[in-house]
C-alpha cells in the first residue's frame, strides 16, 4: 500500500471509529506516520493530498479546478482525458478501484445511484458540473465516466459578442426575440454552445417573468427570482417510477409559466412541447441537429415517437405555431464556437 493511500485509510478510520473531524483526522494520521516512517516525509503534500482524497475527488480534483478545461472523462484506469483549447491525455495513478470509489462520492450529492441494475446514470456534481456514468456490462471492461464541466460567472449575449460568437446583428436579433417574447429553438452538434447561449437568452429574462425549466439533468446556471428548475428521475430497483421530460412538461403547464425551457428534446416529449408552445407560452429549448433546416425536420419526426395517430398535417401546423426562430450553434476545428445561422420559421422551410 502506498503511503498516501495507507494515510488515507487511517484518517478515514479516525472519522468513523472516533468521530474525529476530517483535519484533526489527517493531522493525527500524518503524525503516526512521521512516527513511524524509517525518514522524513513531505507532510504538507501527504496533507493536500489527503484532503483531496478525504473531501474532493482525489486525483481528479485538479482538473474540476481548473476553469479553463471544459469536460473531463475516463476510459480505462491509469488515464484521463481533458478538453481545454484541445484534446490533451495524462497518465496518472488512478486505479480501477479509485474510479469507482470517486464515481460513488460523486453520486452521493445527487441521490443517484448506479448499479447492475442500473448500469448507467446522469447526474450532478455540487459546483453544477454534469456527470455521466457507464458501467459493465454496458461497458466492455471499465467504468467510464464523463465530467462536462460548469461554467461559473453571468453569460450575457454582450459577452458572447465580444467572444466572436455572436456577430452584432445576431445579438441584437435575438435581444429583440426575447424582448417580444419570441419561441426559439437552439440546435447544434454536441459540444457546439447550445447550453451557453440558451444560459445567455435566458440572462434577458424580465424580472416579473416566470421561468419553468424541464431537463434530463440540471444544467442551466442562471440568476433569476421567479424559477422553478426540475429535472426527470431515473426508475430505481426499490420501485420508484421514473419521471420524464414528458410528465415535467405536462406539470410544468399547471404552474403558470410566462417562459418554459425545455434542456434537450430527444424524444416523444417533442409532442408535449409542441402542444405547449402552441397553447401561446413563449419557450426556448436545445436539439441536436446537423443545421437550422434540420432541426425543424426533426420535429416533424420525433412526435411521431408519442403514438401512431399522430400525422404530418397535425405537426406542420405545430411545429410552425411553436417556434418563431431556430438558431443554430457550430463548433469550429479550432475549438471556438459561432452562431452561424439565425433562420426564421416560416411555412416556406417546412
Amino acid at each position: 500500500m502506498s503511503t498516501l493511500n495507507h494515510l488515507v485509510k487511517r484518517a478515514r478510520e479516525l472519522v468513523v471509529n472516533q468521530d474525529a473531524g476530517v483535519e484533526s483526522a489527517i493531522s493525527q494520521a500524518v503524525d503516526e506516520l512521521a512516527e513511524s516512517a524509517p525518514g522524513p516525509i513531505e507532510e504538507t503534500e501527504l496533507q493536500v493530498l489527503a484532503r483531496r482524497e478525504l473531501t474532493g475527488f482525489g486525483a481528479l480534483q485538479p482538473y474540476l479546478d481548473d476553469p479553463s478545461i471544459e469536460e473531463i472523462w475516463i476510459n480505462r484506469p491509469g488515464q484521463i482525458h481533458y478538453f481545454s483549447d484541445q484534446h490533451h491525455t495524462v497518465e496518472l495513478e488512478l486505479t480501477a478501484s479509485q474510479i469507482r470509489n470517486i464515481t460513488l462520492r460523486m453520486l452521493a450529492y445527487s441521490g443517484r445511484r448506479v448499479d447492475r441494475l442500473t448500469p448507467y446514470v446522469d447526474a450532478n456534481l455540487p459546483d453544477g458540473s454534469r456527470l455521466h456514468v457507464v458501467i459493465p456490462e454496458l461497458t466492455k471492461e471499465n467504468w467510464a465516466l464523463n465530467i462536462r464541466k460548469f461554467r461559473s460567472g453571468r453569460i450575457t449575449l454582450s459577452e458572447l459578442e465580444r467572444l466572436g460568437t455572436l456577430k452584432p446583428t445576431q445579438r441584437t436579433r435575438l435581444e429583440s426575440a426575447m424582448v417580444s417574447q419570441q419561441s426559439i429553438l437552439i440546435a447544434g452538434a454536441t459540444q457546439a454552445g447550445k447550453t451557453t447561449l440558451l444560459t445567455a437568452l435566458l440572462a434577458e429574462l424580465e424580472p416579473h417573468e416566470r421561468l419553468i425549466s424541464c431537463e434530463d439533468t440540471f444544467e442551466l446556471a442562471i440568476k433569476h427570482d421567479d424559477w422553478v428548475a426540475m429535472q426527470v428521475r431515473p426508475a430505481t430497483a426499490e420501485g420508484t417510477r421514473e419521471i420524464g421530460l414528458r410528465e415535467l412538461v405536462k406539470q410544468s403547464l399547471r404552474m403558470r409559466p410566462s417562459r418554459l425551457v425545455i434542456g434537450e428534446v430527444r424524444g416523444a416529449e417533442a409532442l408535449d412541447m409542441l402542444v405547449a408552445l402552441n397553447s401561446g407560452i413563449p419557450g426556448l429549448c436545445t436539439l441536436h441537429a446537423d443545421s437550422a433546416r434540420a432541426a425543424l425536420q426533426k420535429l416533424l419526426t420525433l412526435p411521431l415517437l408519442a403514438g401512431e395517430n399522430i400525422t404530418d398535417k397535425f405537426l406542420r401546423p405545430t411545429v410552425l405555431g411553436a417556434f418563431d426562430l431556430v438558431v443554430f450553434c457550430k463548433r469550429l476545428p479550432d475549438g471556438s464556437r459561432i452562431v452561424s445561422e439565425i433562420l426564421e420559421v416560416t411555412s416556406e422551410v417546412l
